[in-house]
């Protein structure tokens, strides 16, 4: 889909379809893929390499809308836990994934990384599709201040 520098251009300029909601911080986006529904990043904005790039403050705000995020996902998937990662290593631009976890995944599953699934063969996140689930997220994000 493009650099975090990319997705945060088109979240600015209303042509990202997967945008949720913009917070303090960024931009609240659905994951590519959807192999857990509900999958979400924070994009900052400005875009900046890292979370050790900001600064007290704005790293605070950061931090505390990826949670905000983390509680928007509970509430609307039912999910039994969120998992949080912030890499980097691929896309050298701070952003975090929030991940949402379900008691009906195979343990062996649950218990691993998010990474250990077929992200190539996993549902792909599409408006028709996941529309509803993104506009959940937006009225919890949203309802929550």
């Amino acid at each position: 889909m493009g650099s975090i520098a990319e997705r945060v251009e088109q979240a600015r300029a209303g042509t990202n379809a997967a945008v949720v909601c913009p917070v303090p911080s960024g931009w609240v986006v659905m994951g590519d893929v959807q192999f857990l529904p509900g999958y979400c990043m924070l994009l900052p904005d400005p875009v900046v390499p890292g979370l050790n790039a900001l600064s007290g403050a704005a790293r605070a705000d950061y931090l505390r809308d990826m949670a905000r995020v983390g509680d928007a996902v509970l509430a609307v998937t039912g999910a039994i836990r969120i998992n949080y990662e912030i890499l980097g290593n691929l896309d050298p631009e701070l952003h975090a994934h929030v991940f949402p976890r379900y008691a009906h995944e195979p343990d062996e599953r649950r218990r691993a990384p998010v990474w250990f699934y077929d992200w190539t063969t996993a549902p792909k996140y599409s408006s028709e599709e996941h529309g509803a689930l993104r506009e959940a997220l937006r009225r919890a994000l949203v309802a929550a201040g």
